[in-house]
């Protein structure tokens, strides 16, 4: 049984509480996926660090339920965020 999208942003946003999630089913069939999660808690971590994350929030469903999870991870920016465009100094 493939797994919902829906079910994907859960169990990372369990995980991750602040993370702001956007998942895309590139196939259409459940099974392949597109996931870009930006959280605060990734500044300063690696971004093998960062994918280490998401996929332990997944709890083993990698390759089981869910065969393929395209990942996109980074830190917030924009106005009002230190190092974002608009912040003077940045």
């Amino acid at each position: 049984m493939p797994m919902d999208a829906r079910d994907i942003e859960s169990m990372i946003k369990a995980a991750i509480p602040d993370a702001e999630v956007t998942i895309r089913d590139l196939a259409g069939d459940g099974d392949h996926y597109a996931a870009t999660v930006i959280s605060e808690s990734f500044r300063g971590k690696s971004r093998v660090q960062q994918h280490q994350i998401v996929y332990q929030s997944l709890k083993g469903q990698m390759g089981g339920l869910l065969h393929a999870l395209a990942l996109q991870t980074g830190v917030p920016t924009g106005p009002g965020v230190p190092g974002g465009p608009g912040v003077p100094g940045a």
